[in-house]
């Protein structure tokens, strides 16, 4: 397992981890979680990345159990939650970045997680209705509590970012260290475009989710549905159906898997290993459902070396 620092900070997290997004508490049972967690601890993967609303709860609650039954090092792994959502009633007050609701999700999530700090907690989404000041301000004080290590965001945009930091640096107070941001080889204007100028201005670093682009990188859809059950077929992902399965980006995928043959690797470890020659990136989140699925993509990082000029090249003429 090869690790990176995130961002500037001084924290080393696995160049591959494992996230629970539309799996655990929901698409797999118990036990095949704690496998695909064991399976990635033993391959030297050390972020397990989840949040309050994946499954509204009940992905932590999983996560914390299989944490606390193995009872590893508490210095070996980092955990992560994310805020703005909320796990409740979707009441006032029960979801967004307020004071109120930053705390007290914190809380909830280090008891689902039957943890005594987080090491990542990020904000979900940005928060047109809550004065930035009072969310730097509540996670500065999270910090100062020892309840949470680094805070970051998720899907914020580059003046979002900037603007945390400009109020971070004003009352002395500290600023995001990480983004969370969708990245793969059909989804990159954020990562590489927007986001261009703050890489060395805060040393930024990126924990990316979605390097598969939902399986559309995989070649399970390349001959149309499967029959067995995907998360494109799981309820109320009708939106991520219709902006996956795309005919345009299937023939692409077709013609990156026919790439990947001839370099002697599969279609995702060619995409995630895509992802990560990104020298911003710090961690390539990954999501399976079966423990052979996780064990496949894990190599990607020995298709790294793969990747010469000349095929970053073709993969550049298909992607278009």
């Amino acid at each position: 397992m090869e690790y990176r620092y995130l961002g500037k900070s001084g924290l080393q997290v696995s160049a591959l981890s494992l996230g629970s997004w539309l799996t655990f508490g929901k698409q797999i049972g118990d036990d095949v979680a704690e496998q695909l967690m064991i399976t990635a601890y033993e391959a030297g993967v050390n972020f397990f990345d989840n949040a309050e609303i994946y499954a509204r709860g009940e992905s932590e609650r999983v996560m914390g159990r299989i944490l606390k039954k193995m009872n590893w090092p508490r210095s070996s792994y980092l955990v992560s939650s994310k805020v703005f959502f909320g796990y409740e009633d979707d009441l006032p007050n029960q979801r967004g970045l307020s004071r109120k609701h930053i705390f007290e999700a914190c809380d909830a999530a280090l008891q689902r997680l039957q943890v005594e700090y987080l090491d990542l907690y990020f904000c979900h989404r940005p928060d047109p209705n809550t004065p930035i000041e009072e969310t730097v301000r509540a996670m500065n004080d999270l910090l100062r509590q020892g309840k949470i290590f680094y805070w970051g965001t998720s899907e914020w945009s580059a003046q979002e970012i900037m603007e945390a930091h400009m109020v971070a640096r004003q009352y002395n107070l500290i600023g995001p260290v990480m983004e969370q941001p969708q990245y793969n080889l059909f989804h990159r204007k954020r990562v590489e475009e927007e986001y261009k100028r703050i890489y060395e201005s805060t040393g930024l670093g990126l924990t990316i989710w979605s390097p598969l682009a939902s399986g559309t990188l995989t070649p399970k859809y390349l001959k149309g549905m499967p029959s067995e059950l995907t998360r494109l077929q799981m309820e109320n992902l009708d939106w991520l159906r219709e902006l996956v399965l795309k005919e345009e980006r299937i023939e692409k995928a077709a013609k990156l898997n026919e790439l990947a043959k001839q370099i002697g690797a599969t279609l995702p470890q060619l995409a995630l290993a895509w992802c990560l020659k990104n020298p911003h990136v710090s961690t390539v989140i990954l999501g399976a459902s079966k423990v052979e699925q996780l064990q496949e993509n894990l190599k990607a990082l020995e298709v790294v070396p793969l990747l010469t000029d000349e095929v970053l090249q073709q993969i550049e003429a298909i992607v278009a």
